[in-house]
């Protein structure tokens, strides 16, 4: 059987190419002829850290018809919403534990100042564009951060919105009250 078999060098003279080094010779269950195991692919390079002359990295966020410009750097975990506190400006605890969700996703409770100006929608929808914008500013300024940020899932903008009121309907998919008479 191992005649038939053919090594990584033999492969590479067929193709033209280099030969490969193989990394680690590993012996087969059986114990017959061993086998040759490649290396690991190489993991795919970090992305560059994106920070301005301020130290600050910069981000947009998108929620429903919201949009918010985000702009963090290290500091004492202070969030600005339009010149004003997050508590003051999203009153309702739920929408302050939605945009500091990105925070608790990697450990980082208190540890950058968020500055951002927000602009269209509801406060439902701009806690969620801050949060977009939050996330995407977290990975530019730590690279390392992005793989919890994104299985969490906050990366990905969530593109739903209002369903536009269709002619001949009251509302998007509401009819008219039917009269029989």
């Amino acid at each position: 059987m191992s005649d038939t078999r053919q090594s990584l060098a033999d492969l590479a003279a067929l193709t033209g190419a280099a030969p490969v080094a193989p990394a680690a010779v590993v012996a087969d269950v059986a114990g017959e002829a061993p086998v040759a195991v490649a290396p690991a692919a190489p993991t795919m390079p970090l992305r560059e850290r994106e920070v301005d002359a301020q130290g600050r990295s910069y981000a947009t966020g998108r929620r429903k018809d919201a949009v918010a410009r985000v702009w963090i750097k290290p500091g004492t975990g202070r969030v600005i919403v339009n010149g004003r506190d997050s508590v003051t400006y999203f009153a309702r605890p739920t929408l302050r534990l939605v945009i500091n969700q990105p925070f608790a996703v990697t450990d980082r409770e208190g540890q950058y100042d968020v500055i951002c100006t927000v602009k269209g929608g509801g406060l439902s929808g701009q806690a969620g564009a801050v949060k977009h914008g939050i996330s995407q500013a977290l990975t530019k300024y730590e690279p390392v951060l992005r793989a919890p940020v994104k299985a969490a899932g906050f990366l990905t903008r969530d593109s739903r919105t209002v369903e536009r009121k269709k002619y001949g309907k009251a509302k998007a998919r509401r009819s008219f009250q039917f009269s029989k008479r």
